[in-house]
């Protein structure tokens, strides 16, 4: 014990920084100035101890997305691209010390984008980009401080409108590419995606290793998961017989925009190839199709994307007029 009775007095024998410390001994008259003693120096012994803080971290915010590109970026299917993304967000920052970055300069770029007519939907991918660039390379050990746009709110969105063909567009568009394009495979994906809801890029990967009874497999998609949809004999047939003399699909999207722009189909702005893939869902359920099937056929992770198709069915809400308190006086 560091306080001891040393005749008349109280002994205090300590060191207070350790056995390699400064060895400390004072007399007290009186047990209680002893103890009051021996916890004054553990106290200043305990608030000298230097503290062995980090040196600052000065790396600028266009480092951390190539650190952040190495360590985690690459893993993801849209690495590069979100990378190209970050890269470019970063110089409109004007690429300051990663640490630094303030809501206030972010909220600062945000509105010069919104003023030059940038999308809500991309300000919010730049926002959530940098804040999984943030959090991942924390969650690493790379960096020791806090996300520092974390407590940052995205744009509230209106909720876009959902875009379908209807069955005259779409034998519209079919004649049109029929007609004018000149790719030879524009017009085979296009059915395709009509056929199974089929994103255009997945389409393009289809080769005669993913088609078979009259099924084909899509792999490598947005979700990560394969899925399996049945088509036609009439399709299958085609589409044997297509690559059969091509072996793979070329890159047709632009021609497939060029056609849509002849057609004169009107869609909201940024859409395209996708709108066939709305018009799968849509005419799915509109002829009676299952929510829940439709959700694995499209492979959406969630129902709830999904159920932006559900007022399409033709019970869809029906209780809404033979449920309500004045139907039975109309």
């Amino acid at each position: 014990m560091a306080i001891r009775k040393d005749g008349d007095k109280w002994l205090v024998d300590i060191r207070p920084n350790g056995v390699v410390g400064r060895r400390v001994r004072k007399k007290f008259d009186t047990k209680s100035e002893a103890i009051r003693f021996e916890k004054y120096l553990l106290a200043k012994a305990s608030s000298d101890k230097e503290w062995n803080e980090s040196k600052a971290d000065r790396r600028l915010l266009s480092e951390l997305i190539e650190i952040w590109y190495k360590l985690l970026g690459y893993q993801l299917k849209d690495g590069l691209r979100r990378k190209n993304k970050m890269i470019h967000t970063c110089e409109g920052l004007g690429d300051p010390r990663a640490e630094k970055l303030t809501p206030k300069m972010f909220l600062n770029y945000r509105f010069v984008r919104t003023e030059a007519g940038i999308s809500g939907k991309t300000l919010n991918n730049e926002l959530c980009y940098l804040n999984s660039m943030y959090n991942g390379l924390k969650a690493s050990g790379e960096v020791s401080y806090s996300n520092p746009l974390g407590e940052m709110k995205m744009l509230k969105l209106d909720e876009r409108e959902l875009s379908w063909l209807s069955s005259d567009e779409i034998q519209h568009l079919l004649g049109t590419i029929s007609s004018f394009s000149e790719n030879p495979h524009v017009l085979l994906l296009t059915k395709i995606c009509l056929a199974t809801g089929a994103r255009w890029g997945e389409a393009e990967a289809i080769t005669l290793r993913k088609l078979s009874q009259y099924k084909l497999t899509f792999s490598q998609t947005k979700s990560g998961k394969v899925r399996v949809v049945p088509i036609s004999k009439e399709l299958n047939d085609e589409l044997v017989e297509h690559l059969e003399e091509f072996d793979v699909f070329g890159s047709s999207i632009s021609a497939f925009r060029r056609a849509l722009v002849r057609s004169k189909i009107q869609l909201p702005k940024g859409q395209a190839a996708h709108v066939l893939r709305h018009t799968f869902a849509s005419h799915f359920i509109m002829n009676g199709g299952n929510i829940l099937t439709l959700q694995k056929i499209l492979g959406h992770s969630t129902i709830n994307m999904t159920m932006r198709y559900a007022h399409l069915s033709p019970d869809h809400l029906y209780e809404a007029v033979s449920l309500n308190p004045i139907e039975n006086w109309l």
